[in-house]
């Protein structure tokens, strides 16, 4: 079966089977017609005698039942399970019984037109047949050939008639009936094409509606339509999930306050919306605002966003952010407090003092700013681990927070040092004596780890203006304490004071200056000789970094070094002494060597040992007569990364050496895992050595453990000849440096020296202090 305005597209086929099964419909009509299709033949045969048409009257009958029992089959099959084909016969099957029953009354009509003149005869069988054609329409529009058979099987009988009887009036009555048939078949057909493109269309709005419905009841978001008077026109599901409103269907018109009133009984305690969340509603839906955040609870948070209709109204689309929320939330505590201690980070803990300085009456005039420092905190890490450290920090700042309670805002500054805030509300008079004794409390034992780990702190404090709040100036005086501290002793506590500025100003001043002479290439290097214990070889020199300011003159190294290493520029001073010292070494004789001390920052470097080859090469010096010197205290801070460069140096053919041996932790127990050719023992193990027996054989017990790992052995810091004697009586040492030989000298003199040594020996140093 085809659509009339479109013969080349097929009729789907559950549309085809409604068009079908609407010619099975109706069974009165089909009854009441049938009777009076009868009645009228049996009158016409009352009135004219004629037997023919009782025959007709029997065929009814027989068509009748062909029908009635047709349709009561149609009625029991499954309609579902029909295949087009089987669909089709069905249709068949209808127009079959249908054009029979229009042939009938054709058959009957044309020959009252032919055999009668009785008008009674004629204008009976007539309108019948044409109240039936007229019926074909309202009853077989589901079927263009039920149309089409049953308008050709009832007038075409009669047109044949009518020609037949050789009349020019009934001739010209059947031409008339052609475009009568033609009328019939186009409205039918009409009929047809109008319910066809209504079904198709209200299928296709019934699959919209259906896709719409399954987007809304999908969506991961909830949605709600209002109309202008803020009633609910459509809700989907997961709104009403995410607002406990119960069947959405129920909702429909109803106003949205009172919806959200009684509805979200859960989220809201007292059944009424807080004051807050109906203002932000308002909002939304006057147009006032796009989107809102709204806290419902702790456990759901939605964020709403609005658009208005063109027709009034507004459509809510809102989703549970309720995770997004906690997790902002998280990372933004993450980014305020310390994760591991959980104290405000610094940045955090400057807002913190500013938010607490802008309330009146939660401060004093003036208020408190203490730092505290760990002291030797790296020492627990090399010594116990990083996890112990951290355990150990954990601790600190849980006792720091004990003893701050109601006192002071505790906040971790960066690594091991810890500051407080004094906001001073009572207005004390003695706030340092507050934070001397907060500082005095927090120096003790801590245990970790069923450990006792003693800590004491050096604290830099300020008291000032809390008019005058500027934290970075406040922090940089705090910084000025504690170096004050830390260069005073141990775990002292130092209060700012004005003079610290002068002292600081000038420290900077002399950074500036330092910095200026590194980029001038303004480090001098002096050597300072290593003799054999008997005098006579001048085997190495030890390269010493010397600065001469144009002002201030000569800065003592531990002054300018400990500068260098706080501003980053020590590795930058050792590049220069390294090849000063190569180049000089390459002018002096074979067999002299020279030492150059590392740093903590050179192990660091990266590149060192590159920076090492390439000044090798540039300078011509053989590695084997160079001596790099690292103190034990570096390794310790850096030991596995030490370990991995002092390898790799010595594969290249230089000798490793401990400077200051003996001054660290465990000192001996790092040798035989180190990579070192030589150890340097500090001069506190020679002072007195002569007067104090126990040094001595303190001194003869490190040289012997020592000397059993195949180590060389520098005895530093010897000035007497007495110090000389003992260490050669008890053969101490290989090579001895000091001013019992020879005081720190130039680069031009050491071949002078060695000449000398060689000759006489070098003695004339001796007894110098």
């Amino acid at each position: 079966m085809k659509a009339d305005k479109g013969h080349d597209q097929t009729v789907p086929t559950d549309v085809y089977l409604s068009f079908v099964s609407s010619l099975f419909d109706n069974r009165f009509t089909l009854f009441t017609g049938m009777v009076v299709h009868i009645l009228t033949f049996t009158t016409v045969y009352v009135q004219t005698g004629a037997s023919f048409y009782l025959v007709l009257c029997a065929c009814f009958v027989i068509v009748f039942s062909f029908r009635l029992h047709s349709f009561f089959l149609f009625d029991r099959e499954e309609k579902s399970k029909l295949t087009r084909q089987e669909i089709a016969a069905w249709e068949r099957r209808y127009v079959l019984g249908g054009a029979s029953t229009a042939a009938i009354l054709g058959i009957g009509s044309g020959y009252a037109m032919l055999a009668f003149e009785d008008t009674f005869a004629e204008l009976a069988c007539i309108s019948v047949a044409m109240a039936s054609m007229v019926s074909v329409v309202g009853r077989n529009y589901g079927s263009r050939l039920a149309v089409d058979l049953q308008t050709l099987a009832c007038c075409a009988p009669m047109v044949i008639g009518s020609l037949l009887a050789q009349d020019f009036f009934k001739a010209l009555l059947s031409v008339m009936l052609v475009p009568f048939g033609l009328t019939v078949r186009s409205m039918a057909n009409g009929v047809r094409d109008f319910l066809y493109d209504n079904v198709i269309a209200s299928r296709e709005m019934a699959k919209i509606a259906d896709r719409f419905d399954t987007a809304l009841t999908n969506m991961t978001h909830g949605l709600l339509m209002l109309d202008p008077n803020n009633r609910i026109e459509v809700v989907n599901r997961k709104a009403c999930e995410l607002l406990n409103l119960g069947d959405r269907r129920r909702l429909v018109g109803c106003d949205l306050d009172v919806v959200l009133r009684y509805g979200v009984r859960h989220t809201f305690l007292d059944g009424s919306m807080p004051s807050l969340l109906q203002k932000q509603l308002a909002h939304l839906t006057q147009g006032l605002s796009n989107r809102a955040l709204m806290h419902f609870s702790d456990d759901l948070v939605l964020e709403f966003s609005a658009s208005r209709r063109d027709e009034g109204g507004v459509v809510l689309i809102f989703e549970d952010v309720t995770a997004r929320v906690r997790a902002d939330r998280k990372i933004l505590h993450m980014a305020r407090y310390d994760s591991l201690t959980g104290l405000p980070q610094r940045g955090y803990f400057t807002e913190l003092v500013r938010e607490r300085l802008e309330r009146p009456g939660e401060f004093g005039a003036t208020v408190g700013l203490m730092i505290l420092d760990v002291a030797d905190f790296k020492h627990v890490n090399d010594l116990r681990g990083h996890l112990a450290g951290d355990k150990l920090l954990v601790a600190i700042a849980a006792r720091l927070t004990e003893l701050a309670a109601g006192k002071a805002i505790v906040g971790r500054q960066v690594g091991d040092h810890f500051i407080c805030f004094f906001p001073n509300v009572q207005g004390r008079d003695d706030l340092d004596e507050e934070m001397r004794a907060l500082h005095v409390a927090a120096n003790g034992d801590y245990d970790v780890e069923g450990v006792r780990i003693p800590v004491v702190f050096s604290a830099g404090a300020l008291c000032i203006q809390s008019a005058d709040f500027n934290m970075d100036e406040w922090l940089v005086k705090l910084d000025i304490a504690q170096f004050e501290s830390k260069a005073r002793s141990r775990g002292s506590f130092t209060l700012f004071a004005r003079e610290m500025d002068a002292r600081y100003l000038e420290r900077q001043r002399l950074k500036a200056d330092l910095r200026a002479a590194v980029n001038d290439h303004g480090i001098a290097v002096v050597y300072q000789p290593m003799f054999t214990p008997d005098g006579r070889k001048l085997a190495c020199c030890e390269a010493l970094a010397r600065w001469h300011h144009p002002e201030k003159g000569p800065i003592a190294p531990n002054i300018f070094i400990q500068i260098a290493e706080e501003m980053g520029i020590v590795t930058d001073i050792t590049q220069q002494v390294l090849r000063r010292a190569c180049s000089d070494c390459r002018t002096w004789p074979e067999a002299i060597g020279v030492s150059v001390n590392l740093s903590v920052d050179d192990l660091r470097t990266g590149d060192l040992v590159a920076t090492v080859g390439t000044i090798l090469a540039e300078t011509g010096l053989s590695a084997r007569r160079l001596h790099l010197e690292v103190t034990e205290s570096s390794l310790i801070e850096e030991l596995s990364a030490a370990r991995a460069v002092l390898e790799r140096l010595r594969a290249l053919g230089i000798t490793i050496s401990i400077d200051d041996f003996g001054t660290g932790f465990s000192s001996l127990s790092y040798l035989d895992t180190l990579p070192v050719d030589v150890v340097k023992i500090d001069r506190s193990f020679v002072r007195n050595i002569g007067q104090d027996a126990r040094r001595l054989k303190l001194l003869r017990g490190i040289v012997s453990l020592t000397r059993g790992l195949d180590i060389g052995i520098v005895v530093e810091g010897v000035e007497t000849r007495e110090q000389l004697s003992l260490i050669k009586k008890h053969n101490c040492a290989d090579l001895i440096q000091g001013y019992v030989f020879s005081m720190p000298i130039a680069a031009h003199a050491i071949e002078a020296l060695a000449e000398e040594a060689e000759i006489n020996g070098i003695m004339g140093q001796a007894g110098v202090a």
